[in-house]
């Protein structure tokens, strides 16, 4: 440590780090030209990084070089049950491991402290219209999940540095804003900027208070609750100025979407966006964390707001003591944090976005970043005649799913109190859901709640059957429940276009519901306005959604709330002691680590939720030479992480529902892929299962066919993925994935990389690639490679038959040879470059992933010791 630049922090008790005075004394007056994320990455380093390193770390944010790795020591990790227990299965197959080679298991523990929240796991099965919806899903929920439950209650006493949040309390993310994340840290006697990484893409929603946060695959996630640092270059540090006020009667969610559909376009994908200007003013806390949270869908790494009179604010909304709240401002405004103190910031690229120019909108019908103007729903093909078949039945492009879910959205008030306004006026003019949508309200916090009762407005949106079904994630992780038997078969029957309107983050092909062909991502109010709509092809800004008593016709801007009165009702209803109640009993955890506690699990060898991970053992265990590969898929561009690992409910027609079925599963109990990940044999399944997937190598009648699908070679034989994967690794076939632009987009699902490491894939070679999921293939041992500008798939004329090799040592930014061997004709030899980038991923990789390194590293060291 540094202790140098250690000096007591004016008007507190507690020291700080001076970094203003290690970066000036480098080059004088640069601290004042760095972008925020800049100064907390040169704390970081002033205070934990190696002195004899600290000189040329720094230089890296001074002179914004890159071509020098430097070390970034989160101060927390935290995770949702799925990463997060998958993380600690692998942390407990991995004391398995070291006690078979004689070391202590119980020394090893996450360094760092670890906070697990359960929030993945509840699956909508009761809709927000049934009595007592929360009660019964949540008795499903631990049914169904017992075996995880099990592990994870172990894992609070087993490990140390781990707590843990029990299912049934919040989203992991809306939680982190509302409570946990501090902003400034104090631990030993020194004040710090908090920081984090998190096992979801969506970690970066508490970006909004100032706080850098990264998702992460659980690998990385892994890596860094061990004690390692995470080494980067400096990212792209991008200045947005937001300029303008939105127009009256624009959500947060209006705004955010338009955004995506700008960032993308802008190529901001790794880059670290820092908001600003006049119009981040205009912005609540709330909006902020809307537009923070879905960092991943327009690519970035992160998404900054500055702290300013916004932030405390809101700490003081959200009921932190007000100790804390003095020491995040005095702490902001003495070390050039505060908002008023980056007027000087210098960015080397600067985009700039005019909040006024925002009009309701809407995002689909797949894609985030596909904005859809809901003016404009006529004119893209969505809305079109609304049937009304007198029959009962259900018309063409029928909603048969509508959810407020997801943090996005519900850790905003305007946006949640705007649904209730809209519930409220539709309830007086007599209008009601169609009854064939599914309902749901899924909040990420038991507060939201308690200000809609205070509000007088959950009875409202109850009558409109958004009654609360959960606090989780549910719908927009893809855990909408089954749906009424009589309206699926009406689906299969009538191949009926059907449809889910959520106010999530995703909505990409499959993700949603088995049986909602697409899905549109909406603001809360509009969600409760397509439930009465019925259909997509309502055109929802013109038509009429119903009559009222005295038979007028009645349109959403009859029901639209005035920005007025849900400022009015938010400033009424929202409070701190909400807050308070739902969080102290939250966080009084008195847990007795180690006592009377086994350090080594004892796994239920019949369980199809948690197992020994196989780590060090088959593929893994193998040489990867990577010669002769054969491809286990051609794939193209935007392949996201739901295509090589789905989360959603598992169907008894694939791979992973027969292995459940063998195994005494009933059908009702298959669970999500998500909620399986522990339990390897039954996740391997899951890989490639997408039925939206596109392997071209699949072709019928010259068209890519559709489906969890492989040409099993050198036979040229069509067969299930699965079927294929169990072949290869019959055969100890080593394989190879091709693909094109941006491989890899969405969730940090670290099964999207073991799931193909496991089958036996050594090198993913592609156009690009997204950053969590590259870290993850890493972290899993497999060799990302990049195709030269210029250079795909198509250009080489690429079907499948060929096998491949690659030459050359891997090192980070390294060119090295991809050779291909066609069945027929000359070998082609391409140059492409590695994508290890940093002498850290190199070491990873070299270890053949990050357990096993960690295996090495600790016994080497318990050798030292002993």
């Amino acid at each position: 440590m540094n202790i140098d630049y250690r000096k007591p922090l004016p008007g507190s008790k507690l020291d700080f780090f001076d970094t203003r005075e290690a970066v000036n004394a480098i080059e004088p007056g640069a601290y004042e030209t760095l972008p925020y994320t800049s100064r907390v990455l040169a704390e970081n380093l002033v205070r934990r990084c190696d002195p004899a390193m600290l000189t040329d770390s720094l230089k890296q944010l001074i002179y914004r070089k890159r071509d020098l790795d430097f070390p970034w020591y989160p101060a927390r990790v935290v995770c949702h049950d799925i990463l997060g227990q998958t993380a600690l299965v692998d942390l407990a197959g991995l004391r398995d491991a070291i006690a078979e080679k004689g070391g202590d298991p119980a020394k090893v523990n996450p360094v760092v402290p670890t906070q697990l929240i359960v929030d993945h796991s509840l699956a909508v099965e009761h809709a927000g219209f049934e009595k007592d919806a929360f009660e019964k899903n949540r008795a499903i929920e631990d049914r169904r999940n017992d075996d995880r439950f099990h592990f994870i209650n172990w894992t609070k006493t087993a490990f140390k540095n781990v707590d843990v949040i029990p299912p049934g309390n919040g989203i992991m993310h809306q939680i982190n804003l509302e409570k946990m994340s501090p902003v400034i840290q104090a631990r030993d006697g020194v004040a710090f900027p908090d920081t984090l990484v998190g096992t979801d893409s969506h970690t970066p929603h508490v970006d909004a208070l100032g706080v850098i946060a990264l998702g992460v695959g659980g690998l990385e996630a892994e890596s860094v609750m061990l004690g390692r640092a995470s080494y980067m270059r400096l990212p792209d540090i991008v200045g947005v100025e937001l300029t303008g006020k939105p127009q009256p009667g624009i959500t947060a969610t209006d705004i955010v979407l338009a955004l995506t559909e700008f960032l993308r376009k802008e190529r901001v994908v790794s880059a670290y966006l820092e908001f600003y200007g006049e119009g981040a003013r205009h912005l609540t806390l709330g909006d902020r964390a809307t537009i923070s949270n879905m960092t991943p869908e327009y690519g970035a790494s992160a998404a900054m707001f500055y702290i300013d009179e916004q932030t405390i604010d809101y700490l003081k909304l959200t009921g932190r003591e007000d100790d804390q709240v003095a020491l995040v401002e005095n702490y902001a405004k003495h070390t050039g944090l505060w908002a008023d103190d980056l007027a000087t910031a210098e960015y080397e690229r600067v985009l700039t976005f005019d909040l006024s120019s925002v009009g309701r909108n809407m995002a689909g019908p797949s894609n985030p970043h596909a904005r859809l103007p809901t003016s404009d729903l006529a004119a893209r093909g969505i809305a079109g005649e609304v049937e009304n078949p007198e029959d009962g039945s259900m018309p063409d492009g029928a909603v048969i799913i509508a959810a407020i879910t997801s943090c996005t959205n519900t850790s905003n008030p305007r946006n949640v109190i705007a649904a209730g306004l809209l519930a409220r006026n539709a309830n007086q003019r007599g209008l009601m859901r169609k009854p064939w949508v599914k309902t749901s309200l899924a909040p990420g916090s038991k507060a939201v709640k308690l200000y809609l009762e205070e509000a007088n407005l959950m009875s409202e949106l109850e009558a409109l059957g958004f009654g609360v079904v959960a606090f989780a994630c549910t719908t927009c992780n893809g855990m909408s429940g089954a749906l009424d038997p009589a309206i699926q078969q009406e689906i299969i029957d009538r191949d009926l276009y059907s449809t889910a309107v959520l106010s999530g983050n995703r909505n990409f092909d499959g993700r949603i519901h088995p049986y909602a062909k697409q899905a549109f991502l909406a603001s809360p109010p509009l969600v409760v306005a397509y439930a009465i709509a019925g259909t997509v092809r309502f055109d929802i800004e013109k038509d009429i959604l119903g009559t009222d008593q005295q038979g007028n016709p009645v349109t959403l801007k009859d029901l639209w709330p005035s920005d007025e009165e849900i400022d009015a009702i938010v400033a009424q209803s929202v409070k701190p002691e909400h807050f308070r109640k739902v969080y102290e009993p939250m966080f009084d955890l008195a847990v007795d680590y180690g006592k009377h506690i086994n350090p080594l699990y004892a796994w239920r060898e019949q369980s199809t939720y948690i197992r020994r991970p196989p780590y060090w053992e088959g593929a893994m265990d193998a040489e990867r030479t990577m010669t002769g590969m054969r491809p286990l898929a051609i794939l193209g561009d935007n392949i996201t992480t739901d295509h090589l690992s789905p989360s959603n409910a598992i169907l008894a027609t694939s791979a992973a529902g027969e292995y459940l079925a063998k195994m005494g599963l009933p059908e009702e109990d298959f669970n999500s892929y998500a909620t399986h990940r522990g339990d390897h044999l039954t996740a391997q399944r899951a890989t490639l299962a997408n039925p939206k997937v596109y392997n071209e190598m699949v072709v019928e009648n010259g068209e890519v066919k559709q489906g969890s699908l492989a040409r099993l070679e050198p036979e040229g034989k069509v067969v299930r993925m699965w079927e294929a994967i169990e072949t290869y690794m019959q055969r100890k076939q080593p394989l190879i994935i091709v693909a094109g632009a941006d491989y890899g987009q969405g969730s940090s699902r670290d099964w999207a990389a073991k799931g193909v490491r496991l089958a036996g894939v050594e090198v993913i070679v592609a156009e690009g690639f997204e950053r969590i999921h590259r870290t993850n293939l890493i972290g899993m041992g497999v060799l990302p490679l990049e195709f030269k500008p210029g250079t795909t798939r198509k250009t080489l004329g690429l079907d499948g038959s060929e096998t491949y090799d690659v030459v050359g040592s891997p090192a980070p930014g390294a060119t090295l040879t991809l050779r291909i061997h066609p069945q027929a004709g000359d070998t082609v030899e391409v140059p492409v470059t590695c994508r290890l980038d940093t002498q850290e991923e190199l070491s990873i990789y070299e270890a053949g992933g990050v357990l096993q390194r960690f295996a090495k590293d600790f016994l080497e060291a318990e050798e030292v010791t002993q």
